[in-house]
């Protein structure tokens, strides 16, 4: 072997290491990669930039790629984070990590949906609802949370342990609404009341789909997707004579030590645009727009159509690893 050929062959690999070039935009996504993917791809095409994008693996949903930004904050890659999970979005905000960018494309979008340091902004969401099998249970008589607790349907109701995503959202705006005390309280007799405490929303949807189940409460892009199976249910928007449905958006932000901010907010300008939160509701996801005049199809409701629960998302933000941990007293070991 010629040590030479060996040695020049190992500093050309060296330099073309050093040479890679560098992406014109890094994208974290936690939104699914089957609905984000098609059109971040069509975005790089159409500005001919060299886009690199990383999603969560389904296992650490948002969670991974928060847990990554907060690891990279001395050496940040990434310049935008489009988050599913508003309270982790606020977390970050809350430690500094996200630079205040008030997009062109958010004026419209109501008050409720961004952070008033525009930090991030909010976009297509999710609501959180009942899933019921019609051949089971009959919806126009369920009407909140507390139909879970229906002793004709002792043990044939369901919703996901509240340990990750959306359902701990949910149990966090519980907190905030009514104090630990009185969560906790609820948490208990939900479990005593024989309510099914599984692993996943998409199990909710799975379990009342096959008739296993009655009825449970998961989120309006898994209800869509028995919908679209053709399975014998039917969606109920909770405590619309109460406190309203919880409603939990898509949410972007430029990170604070962005390595390519400008295109970072760019790339913010157009996921906020109008059309791309109407792609998002005529995909499988079936996403909720945010604003009352972007088009979707009927079976997408608007925000403007139902009665949204408050929610202070900077507070829940703030308190989610502490609630987190009061949800583990309750569901783990």
């Amino acid at each position: 072997m010629n040590p030479f050929r060996t040695l020049s062959a190992l500093w050309l690999a060296l330099a073309a290491i050093g040479c890679a070039r560098e992406p014109d935009l890094t994208v974290y996504c936690a939104h699914d990669q089957v609905f984000a993917e098609p059109l971040i791809q069509r975005y790089a095409k159409e500005h001919g930039l060299d886009v690199r994008v990383e999603f969560d693996i389904e296992g650490q949903k948002t969670v991974g790629l928060v847990t990554r930004i907060i690891e990279e904050q001395a050496r940040p890659r990434c310049d935008v984070f489009w988050n599913n999970e508003a309270a982790h979005s606020a977390r970050l905000a809350e430690r500094g990590l996200l630079a205040s960018y008030d997009s062109p494309s958010a004026k419209d979008i109501p008050a409720e949906f961004r952070d008033p340091q525009h930090r991030w902004t909010g976009f297509g969401a999710r609501a959180r609802v009942l899933i019921v099998n019609t051949e089971l249970a009959d919806p126009s008589k369920l009407h909140g949370v507390r139909d879970l607790l229906d002793p004709a349907f002792k043990g044939k109701t369901c919703m996901a342990k509240p340990l990750t995503g959306t359902t701990l959202s949910h149990a966090a705006a519980w907190v905030d609404e009514l104090g630990e005390a009185q969560t906790l309280a609820f948490l208990k007799e939900l479990q005593a009341g024989g309510v099914n405490f599984v692993q996943s929303n998409g199990q909710v949807m799975r379990l009342v789909s096959s008739g296993e189940m009655a009825y449970g409460m998961t989120d309006t892009d898994d209800f869509n997707v028995a919908r679209m199976k053709g399975s014998p249910v039917a969606v109920v928007y909770p405590d619309q004579d109460g406190d309203g449905t919880l409603v939990i958006p898509n949410t972007v932000m430029v990170l604070a030590s962005a390595p390519h901010p400008e295109a970072a907010k760019r790339f913010v300008d157009w996921v906020l645009s109008k059309e791309v939160e109407a792609e998002l509701a005529r995909c499988d996801a079936a996403q909720i727009p945010v604003r009352a005049d972007v088009p979707r199809p009927a079976h997408v409701r608007s925000t403007a159509d139902f009665k949204t629960l408050p929610v202070d998302w900077a507070k829940i933000g703030a308190d989610l690893e502490r609630r987190f941990e009061l949800m583990k007293g309750l569901f783990v070991g």
